[in-house]
């Protein structure tokens, strides 16, 4: 079967545009988000999430360069073989495929327990596989009706986003009345218990979380192989990433910070619940529950789509059997796609029947995972410009280029490094290292394991017969 560089490309730069805004808004910023908040204080968190976005926004400026340069679809894992070697392209895939697999299983557990708030006497698993369908369906037909369904979820997160911060700044500047304050809240959360109120650690411990709650804004680069005009639509979305993170994630903690006293942060329901019920608006634990429900199923879509593309790439690029590539009528690769589903759905038992073993381990890889494909974009788009101007070629050539080179790739790689080394001085999260170290070494011990095969077959086919002639 002869290689491809990409799928169909149907999608739009309106459905990359709200792909790479929806991507990154997940149930992270909906429900833990009063954690982070309890943990470092309000200030301290804010802090923390500009790092992060500053991080990720040089990720993603290096995957600009990259992704217009060769609109692959399974992107980075083919930058990451040609550019850094095979082995590594390889596990930059496995680990990828894995982190989304792991985040479908959750979702659709999630899915069914908000479910039940609702609808008490119906089954939890029921719902689960209700979603599992409706994320299959989404995904099976064609990439255009993916990414129109993932356009409207996102909407919906980012509709709900607005809201929350127009109506939280009303009531921080005292137009909007909300309980528990006498006059205008303004920002006396921030300094009434000092400016880090857990010290400078309680910073640094958000500092490691701060980049899961960012990764899916990577997603941008799987959809380059089925975009529409890549070189037009893909920086487009990328320079719109830092402001989009600032106003989302950043805006959001200003207001629950300044609403939500640091001590209560994280102990109470949803700070976006905890907000809206002070401030007297009617359903507010049903409208944010519904939210809630469609940043799952977004997830679990993204989720769907991004590791089928994953394992097609792999098959496309000959490193797993050729037969997950091949594709239907529409351009969807089927086998590709209920492969990762099934993935999504053994991740989902695993948390029921082996939560503290097998998932334990499956979510700590996972988590430490993303960071890993960080480094290696980073690490590619630095290969990758030198060998670009050593092959003869000039700046000149390349329709988008990454800013302030080497500074932003340097950045973005060291950054990312000492995310995954500082953990080591957390002792609730050093089992992400634990797990992912050991995974990752085994992900190059099998794929040098099947290049020795593969290379002792072709000898074994390449030798020549010798026929005996009988007298």
């Amino acid at each position: 079967m002869a290689k491809k560089t990409h799928l169909a490309r149907e999608m739009s730069a309106r459905h990359i545009q709200m792909i790479a805004l929806g991507g990154v808004i997940g149930t992270g910023l909906f429900l833990s988000s009063g954690y982070t908040i309890h943990q470092a204080g309000p200030l301290g968190t804010v802090i923390a999430y500009l790092i992060g976005a500053l991080i990720v926004y040089a990720v993603m400026l290096c995957l600009g360069e990259l992704s217009v340069a060769m609109p692959y679809t399974g992107a980075f894992h083919v930058y990451a073989k040609n550019l850094i070697g095979p082995a590594t392209g390889f596990t930059v895939a496995i680990l990828y495929w894995l982190t989304w697999t792991i985040a479908m299983g959750s979702e659709f557990t999630a899915a069914g327990l908000i479910m039940k708030r609702w609808f008490p006497h119906v089954p939890v698993w029921w719902w689960s596989l209700l979603f599992i369908v409706i994320i299959l369906l989404s995904n099976i037909f064609t990439v255009k009706a993916f990414a129109e369904s993932e356009f409207w979820l996102a909407l919906i997160k980012v509709v709900a986003i607005c809201s929350f911060i127009l109506l939280g700044t009303l009531a921080v500047v005292g137009v909007i009345p909300i309980k528990g304050y006498q006059h205008a809240p303004l920002l006396s959360n921030f300094t009434k218990d000092g400016l880090f109120p857990s010290g400078l650690g309680g910073l640094f411990m958000t500092m490691l979380t701060v980049n899961f709650a960012f990764s899916g804004t990577e997603l941008i680069a799987i959809t380059a192989g089925e975009t529409k005009h890549p070189e037009k639509t893909l920086p487009k979305a990328i320079h719109t990433t830092l402001w989009r993170l600032i106003i989302f994630f950043v805006g959001s903690m200003i207001v629950m910070a300044s609403l939500i006293p640091y001590k209560r942060a994280g102990v109470t329901q949803s700070p976006f619940v905890y907000v809206f019920s002070q401030m007297g608006i009617p359903y507010a634990a049903d409208l944010m529950n519904f939210v809630v429900l469609t940043a799952i199923i977004s997830a679990a879509n993204s989720g769907l789509y991004a590791s089928t593309r994953m394992l097609w790439s792999l098959a496309n690029e000959g490193t797993i059997p050729a037969v997950i590539a091949r594709t239907n009528k529409r351009g969807i690769p089927v086998l590709a796609l209920l492969l990762s589903m099934l993935g999504g759905v053994l991740a989902l038992l695993s948390s029921i029947y082996a939560a503290d073993s097998v998932y334990l381990v499956l979510v700590s890889i996972s988590g430490l995972a993303v960071v890993f494909v960080w480094i290696a974009i980073s690490l590619c788009e630095l290969i990758f410009r030198r060998r670009f101007l050593a092959a003869g070629h000039h700046l000149s050539e390349l329709k988008y280029r990454t800013p302030w080179y080497p500074v932003v790739p340097w950045f973005a790689l060291i950054a990312s490094t000492l995310s995954c080394v500082l953990i080591w001085f957390d002792p609730q999260q050093r089992i992400a290292l634990y797990c992912t170290v050991p995974f990752v070494i085994a992900c190059y011990a099998v794929y040098y394991l099947q290049a020795f095969w593969r290379k002792q077959t072709a000898k074994k086919k390449a030798s020549p017969v010798v026929k005996i002639r009988l007298k």
